[in-house]
């Protein structure tokens, strides 16, 4: 249970901000026999569901690193990667009772909406500077913690849920601070915007 826990937590939270190259993790190493995956996963195994998820891994990891161009990646994947991290956690549990499953699922949405959060309000205040080296450093720091977790959740799984819980209190101590600084970068763009002139008013003479 706590390695199927480890395991669906993993790529739920991970798919909140590196949701291809989770899968392409997953399904790579129970391919190789150095993952075993539950049965409602084994499907990630195939040969052409790696091989797509590689492809979409590494688009990914090229959007992510052009400014700008990685939130509206990020305001996409919204719809993609919070339903696909509750699909996978919900299929981990998928040989248990399906009150395990749907428990399972929320959670796992959960965890992949708040990383994914996290990772979109970080980005677009980092966007607002001009130079390309924040995103880039902020990109990789994320692909290396991508790795890492997923590899803590496959083979060191109570380390990693130590790791998460302290993740997660990051998680609610920083979005909060990003909503607000997200609201006050758009008030601040509303404030340069000039007023506009209603169409077809003549200025008086």
């Amino acid at each position: 249970m706590l390695e199927t826990a480890a395991l669906a937590a993993g790529l739920s939270w991970t798919s909140g901000f590196r949701l291809y190259l989770a899968v392409f993790t997953a399904g790579a190493l129970g391919r190789l026999g150095w993952l075993h995956l539950p049965p409602g996963l084994q499907a990630l195994q195939s040969w052409w569901v790696i091989a797509l998820a590689a492809v979409l891994a590494l688009a990914e990891f090229v959007a992510d690193k052009v400014p700008g161009f990685d939130s509206f990646w990020d305001s996409i994947q919204t719809f993609i990667r919070i339903p696909a991290g509750a699909i996978l956690a919900a299929a981990a549990f998928g040989q248990l009772d399906p009150q395990w499953m749907v428990a399972a699922g929320l959670v796992g949405g959960t965890l992949a909406g708040t990383a994914h959060a996290a990772k979109a309000g970080t980005r677009a205040l980092i966007n607002v500077s001009p130079e390309p080296f924040s995103n880039w450093a902020a990109s990789l720091s994320e692909d290396v913690a991508a790795s890492s977790g997923l590899l803590l959740a496959f083979f060191l799984p109570a380390v990693f849920l130590v790791v998460l819980a302290v993740l997660l209190l990051v998680a609610a101590w920083l979005l909060p601070k990003l909503w607000r600084g997200l609201r006050y970068l758009r008030d601040a763009l509303a404030k340069r915007a000039p007023a506009a002139s209603p169409a077809g008013r003549q200025p008086r003479r």
